[in-house]
């Protein structure tokens, strides 16, 4: 159904950097290197642990419940809507409080920094759907493969936070982040139309 430089996109919009620098760098401006290194480490084995075994279990389930495929598509859709609507709304609210500091424990607050920021409900779905749709284990591999590759990409990003979210490429950040935020919406959409493609209730 999807290539995969469709299937990189789609991981990169729902689990990738860009949605994890700014809330990452605003809850560890704080931390000394060492500390920022150590915590970036452990979110990213925690990440990568949970999107594994969360589209793996996802699709057992989706399996043994006989959850069709268009009806996984539809839902994925319609999460990843409500989501991309929200992410372009935010610009247009009123400034949130700013969050409460991390815990004191490494793993405390490691998993306060990866759900939802790193691993997200909509991106653990788009995995799902993905995997419900491959046609054999080798379009399984090639999903699990693009999966880890934009989960390292988040690793880099959460140790070169500091660097990244300053001068020029901090607006450029800004720029691709408002160009894709309507794109998510557009996605979104296009999600939900393959679905109801599949179900016979649109004309393919």
């Amino acid at each position: 159904m999807l290539g995969l430089g469709a299937i990189f996109t789609l991981f990169f919009v729902t689990l990738g950097p860009l949605k994890v620098l700014g809330p990452f760098a605003q809850q560890t401006q704080a931390l000394e290197p060492a500390a920022l290194r150590s915590l970036s480490l452990r979110v990213f084995v925690i990440a990568l642990i949970a999107v594994l075994a969360g589209g793996y279990l996802g699709e057992v389930l989706a399996s043994n419940w006989h959850i069709s495929v268009p009806a996984i598509t539809i839902a994925t859709g319609i999460i990843f809507l409500l989501v991309a609507i929200s992410a372009v709304m935010t610009a247009y609210e009123a400034p949130h409080a700013p969050p409460a500091p991390l815990p004191a424990a490494p793993i405390a607050a490691a998993l306060r920094l990866t759900f939802p920021t790193v691993v997200t409900p909509y991106g653990i779905a788009a995995l799902i759907a993905l995997l419900a749709v491959s046609d054999n284990s080798t379009d399984s591999w090639h999903i699990y493969a693009l999966l880890v590759f934009v989960m390292v990409l988040n690793l880099l990003a959460m140790l070169f936070v500091r660097q990244v979210m300053r001068g020029i490429m901090l607006l450029i950040l800004q720029i691709l982040g408002a160009v894709l935020g309507v794109l998510q919406v557009c996605l979104a959409i296009q999600i939900i139309i393959i679905g109801l493609r599949a179900l016979n209730v649109l004309p393919r």
